[in-house]
């Protein structure tokens, strides 16, 4: 992506948190990384590794100790005024006395939309998600896919150039998983944001992402990043080689292969 305008830099960050007990935690160390726009990047490595608290200091919801981060050449604080980026987590977070729609337009609500605009938005992204039809029920009604279907859709309300995403299938069944993986492709497709996928699959990793950046455990720091060029993301890349070798890349770096900073994966 050379040449592409970048969405996140992340410069020399460490972190450390005081424990309950009065000691000290260090979670990050001296982590660097770059994020094109338009770029898909996951995070992985073993739990408690750094990675949701990486994507937390680029959200805004935790400060670093030492380092810098800047989103779309913002601080990560302005980003967040200005909306420069959506969230999604494992658990949907949805409101379970407001409809689906009204879910969807809780954050316009909160900036200020005019309600004509907020119902133009939402029926974008119902027919984005392929929801039309659920616009009037409310969360208990739908399944665990539909339900962060309708999550995904908050977090791109106001068409962020950038999400963030915490484990958002990890909760739900490797056939529902797998419809949400496609889907998400598509979305991205779409919108032409920024993802920044934390995860602990490797296969999930390694069909949605454009990189694979593998972590160290705690304190985290990058390891090795896989470069995986695949010409299509769809249901025949699942049994394509190139895939099965992305995972093994992927895997030969978490249990400790040899590094080699950055690695190629790529089908014809």
């Amino acid at each position: 992506m050379t040449g592409t305008p970048v969405a996140v830099s992340i410069a020399h960050v460490d972190k450390t948190f005081r424990s309950r007990k009065g000691g000290e935690v260090h979670a990050l160390s001296d982590v660097s990384l770059d994020i094109a726009a338009g770029e898909f990047v996951s995070l992985i490595g073993p739990s408690g590794c750094g990675k949701s608290t990486l994507m937390r200091l680029v959200a805004d919801l935790d400060g670093m100790t030492s380092g810098q981060i800047s989103v779309f050449g913002k601080t990560p604080e302005q980003a967040r005024k200005d909306q420069d980026y959506g969230i999604a987590f494992q658990q949907a977070g949805l409101l379970p006395w407001r409809t689906v729609r009204a879910n969807i337009e809780l954050p316009l609500e909160i900036h200020g939309w005019e309600p004509r605009d907020r119902t133009e938005r939402s029926d974008e992204l119902l027919a984005l998600i392929g929801l039309e039809e659920f616009a009037d029920h409310r969360p208990d009604q739908l399944s665990g896919g539909m339900k962060q279907r309708v999550a995904i859709a908050r977090s791109l309300a106001e068409r962020p150039r950038l999400l963030l995403m915490d484990e958002p299938f990890g909760a739900l069944d490797e056939i529902t998983r797998e419809h949400m993986q496609n889907e998400l492709v598509a979305l991205c497709e779409e919108t032409g944001a920024a993802v920044i996928f934390v995860t602990h699959s490797i296969p999930e990793a390694v069909f949605l992402s454009d990189r694979v950046v593998v972590m160290s455990p705690r304190p985290g720091r990058i390891t090795e990043i896989i470069d995986l060029h695949f010409t299509e993301r769809d249901e025949e890349l699942r049994e394509d080689s190139a895939f099965y070798d992305g995972v093994t890349a992927v895997r030969g770096a978490l249990h400790g292969g040899t590094p080699s900073g950055v690695r190629g994966v790529e089908n014809r």
